[in-house]
């Protein structure tokens, strides 16, 4: 109970120290990527974050923290990172004091954003790539992490960046993903497609999330042997959600920013009404894979 205890605490006492990092952004809250762009038009995450959210995963801090904890990542490990957004992931991993953390964003700005978040971490770097062709060595990584990314990727771009992790990680090295998940698996393809529709619709961005059998074949077809799997609701916006990963102040200060962004206040209406229509068969998914060796 009492290792728990710590545990947690340790957990709580870092994402604090992570909010107020983000809180002190400040003024350059104006480089987020499509910051120029108007609140119609941004990808969903972008305009989450441009109203203050900063947690962007579909299953919350908890489930971060669930995957790193399955990567125990240490010392030994240089870390690659997919897309690391606001770099709230990044400054996580970077406390578990790895050899090295390295980023691959595809957008300059985003490259220039998340530089900045991570300026005093010298073990950390953000290069600009994809996530299908990152420019790194093979066998360059021990860890390769990618969250709420992999969802809103064909099926053949899904392929090619879970081939990439796997050819840039070592023999026994791990891949661990936090993605949106279709359930039951036995979901009717009209349903899915539906889903995958209104989501779209939603965020700016096509979404094309799996069930886990999917999910897992993707992995295994790329070389991957699955280690562990969790599931979390799906409940970005639910207002519990939403106080267990900002805080009641970070709440407040979202509720601020959408009173004064009409068009940002009726685009997370839409988001939060799509999330709860389909709630029954939407849910987070955490997969940690080992590359074989």
């Amino acid at each position: 109970m009492k290792r728990y205890t710590e545990k947690w605490f340790a957990r709580r006492t870092n994402s604090v120290r992570g909010k107020q990092d983000m809180t002190e952004q400040g003024s350059e809250n104006e480089i987020l990527p499509g910051a120029q762009l108007d609140a119609s038009k941004m990808l969903g995450h972008w305009l989450l974050a441009r109203i203050g959210k900063q947690v962007l995963r579909p299953g919350g801090l908890n489930m971060t923290y669930s995957l790193l904890d399955s990567l125990k990542i240490n010392w030994t490990d240089d870390v690659v990172e997919f897309a690391p957004g606001l770099a709230a992931t990044a400054k996580q991993i970077i406390a578990m004091k790895p050899s090295s953390y390295v980023g691959i964003e595809r957008d300059k700005d985003a490259v220039r954003f998340t530089s900045h978040q991570l300026e005093s971490a010298d073990i950390a770097k953000v290069i600009q790539g994809t996530a299908s062709d990152s420019s790194l060595e093979s066998g360059e990584a021990s860890v390769v992490v990618g969250e709420a990314m992999l969802s809103m990727q064909s099926q053949k771009q899904k392929q090619l960046i879970a081939d990439e992790a796997f050819r840039i990680l070592r023999p026994g090295g791990r891949y661990g993903i936090h993605e949106l998940s279709i359930t039951p698996a036995k979901t009717p393809f009209e349903m899915k497609e539906e889903i995958k529709n209104a989501l779209s619709n939603a965020i700016n961005v096509g979404a094309r999330p799996l069930a886990e059998s999917d999910w897992c074949q993707l992995l295994e077809a790329s070389g991957f042997e699955i280690e562990a799997i969790e599931h979390a609701p799906m409940h970005l916006l639910q207002p519990l959600r939403l106080v267990e990963d900002e805080g009641v102040l970070g709440v407040l200060r979202i509720f601020k920013n959408l009173m004064f962004d009409r068009i940002a206040r009726q685009r997370v209406r839409l988001m939060r009404r799509v999330f709860k229509k389909y709630e029954e068969h939407l849910s987070a998914i955490m997969i940690v894979a080992k590359k074989p060796g």
